[in-house]
């Protein structure tokens, strides 16, 4: 989780920080007293949580978080103020939650379970997936996972290209073998692929990865980290790190936004 908090009040974002790392310390928390500062750091490398203070010298916490909400539709907004009057103006930015100063830890506990945009975590993903540039599949710790079968690897990228969505065996075919008849023989040989590609992945204990279920399968994107997907959720890092090439060794693969 990458949380950003911003005050001018160096003393009080201090305060702020503590109090976030206390409550989760595995996040990356960053600290800034500018504003344009906070808004380079998230257009550069996403955010998914910003507590902002609204009464600051220059753009107010409201301003900025209108600018956030340009950059991520769905970044979660905590507005943090010693005014009261301001509650209103918070609200109507649909603010994920609002805290009156002094911040305490059971306050920033308590948002942070509650978020508007719930923080699907990564940090237990069984593997790293690549799709921009060339396919690629790594464990959580960036080793790359060896394919038997480079087909498997291919059946593999073809179910992370369905987001989760059920595919037949028939459809994986006609995906990767194009116009070649779906008979007996073709059948066959992409059952040894499956087992193939169940097996590598098994090796490494990511055979939950994948959901199979009689004459269909489909990729679990909970257990999977993935550049194309953060794309789709409009996270900062993933939208730049996109350079028009997706899945580029599959001749299959369009990129759907």
């Amino acid at each position: 989780m990458k949380i950003l908090c911003l005050d001018d009040e160096p003393l009080a974002l201090k305060m702020l920080q503590i109090s976030v790392e206390k409550v989760k310390p595995d996040a990356a928390v960053k600290a800034f007293t500018k504003q344009k500062e906070l808004l380079a750091e998230a257009e550069a490398n996403g955010c998914d949580v910003a507590f902002l203070d609204i009464h600051m010298r220059g753009m107010t916490g409201v301003e900025v978080a209108k600018k956030l909400k340009e950059i991520n539709p769905k970044m979660n907004i905590i507005f943090v103020t010693g005014f009261s009057e301001y509650k209103a103006d918070a609200m109507d930015m649909k603010a994920s939650g609002y805290i009156m100063k002094p911040v305490t830890k059971e306050e920033v506990a308590r948002e942070l379970e509650e978020l508007r945009f719930p923080i699907i975590p990564k940090s237990n993903a069984l593997l790293r997936v690549q799709c921009f540039g060339n396919f690629d599949v790594f464990t959580p710790d960036g080793k790359p996972v060896h394919f038997e079968r480079s087909r498997s690897k291919e059946i593999f990228a073809y179910l992370v290209h369905r987001h989760g969505s059920s595919c037949t065996t028939r459809e994986i075919a006609a995906a990767l073998f194009e116009d070649e008849p779906y008979d007996k023989k073709q059948q066959g040989y992409l059952q040894t692929l499956v087992s193939a590609m169940i097996k590598s992945l098994k090796k490494i204990g990511a055979e939950k990865a994948v959901y199979k279920s009689y004459n269909a399968l489909a990729v679990n994107v909970d257990a999977i980290d993935c550049d194309y997907y953060r794309f789709q959720e409009l996270d900062a890092g993933a939208v730049n790190a996109y350079q028009n090439e997706y899945m580029s060794q599959y001749y299959w693969a369009d990129f759907m936004y």
